[in-house]
């Protein structure tokens, strides 16, 4: 967990800082393309820790990883026929 905040506060530091002014044509599009992919990689590992936070507070709340529901066809929709 704490290694995952490190690299979350270091990829918004990384995202943060200003695209070089002197850069231009494709360069500027590399950087500016970069910039992108670094804050699409951050939001994915957002959205990781959350899961791993969300796992870590079910283990100790419940003593044990819950099942993923199943929302398929319940009883009335088996005999519905």
């Amino acid at each position: 967990m704490a290694s995952m905040e490190v690299a979350i506060n270091n990829m918004i530091d990384e995202v943060k800082k200003p695209v070089d002014p002197e850069a231009g044509g494709a360069a500027r599009k590399a950087e500016l393309q970069s910039i992108k992919q670094t804050a699409t990689d951050c939001k994915e590992l957002l959205v990781e820790r959350q899961r791993l936070e969300q796992m870590i507070k079910d283990l100790t709340t419940n003593g044990g990883i819950e099942e993923a529901k199943d929302y398929s066809g319940g009883f009335a929709e088996k005999f519905s026929r």
